[in-house]
């Protein structure tokens, strides 16, 4: 990766992971956290490309894991953003420019789900079964509807950073599905639409119990048992 990029990842994941941290996950919403260190990575993704987004996300997953107070295996966060970035830059549109949000909306929410899956079935590969305790049909519709509304505000701004960290031309341009009034309206009717469907499954209506995400002030994927073991002492 070229230096400009290096630099940039780091700022943007140091400081994704501090809000995470100290904000975020203090908000005490029910099921979830929004995850804004997978929405960075996504965003560097879309622009860097496959590998970019692999090594952007092992290494903010990697930061995560060893930021206080963890108490799982590390690596265990760092192959999950690791595998996200890596399929989230597949979908790097060929020509650079994002023809509307349509697609990105829709790598969101499908990373949002794939990062609590995963991040759930390594935990029970290592003998941390809490996803069964806390509710995962809960768990992954909040996530992807956090993430969902949280993206218009952050994922373009991401890849305009990184863009203008290239100098890429396409940076100055307004057009195309970077604007960020175009990532909202489409994040509203997407966000309707899931609301609508789940709300007619009582399975479905959310993640897992307010508990679960109250009682940490972690990374959002924690919520399959970081937040019912870890205090918000790190951030007082």
């Amino acid at each position: 990766m070229h230096l400009n990029r290096i630099v940039l990842s780091t700022c943007l994941v140091v400081f994704a992971l501090v809000v995470q941290i100290c904000v975020l996950a203090r908000l005490q919403l029910p099921g979830a956290v929004p995850d804004l260190l997978l929405l960075v990575v996504l965003g560097l993704a879309l622009v860097y490309g496959h590998t970019g987004g692999a090594l952007i996300g092992f290494g903010a997953g990697l930061l995560a894991d060893f930021a206080p107070p963890a108490d799982h295996a590390a690596g265990r966060y760092a192959l999950v953003l690791c595998v996200i970035g890596y399929l989230a830059g597949l979908a790097k549109p060929e020509s650079g420019q994002l023809r509307s949000a349509t697609g990105p909306m829709l790598v969101v929410v499908a990373a949002a789900i794939g990062a609590t899956l995963l991040y759930a079935g390594v935990g029970i590969l290592v003998g941390d079964d809490a996803a069964r305790q806390v509710g995962l049909g809960k768990l992954l519709f909040t996530a992807a509807l956090y993430d969902l509304l949280l993206a218009p505000f952050t994922v373009p701004l991401i890849m305009g950073l990184a863009r203008r960290s290239e100098n890429d031309p396409m940076a100055d341009s307004a057009g195309g599905g970077e604007s960020p009034s175009r990532w909202i309206s489409t994040a509203g009717g997407v966000s309707t639409g899931r609301t609508g469907r789940m709300s007619g499954s009582g399975a479905r209506a959310g993640r897992p119990g307010s508990a679960a995400s109250a009682a940490g002030c972690w990374p959002a994927r924690e919520r399959t048992g970081r937040h019912a073991s870890r205090g918000s002492s790190a951030c007082e």
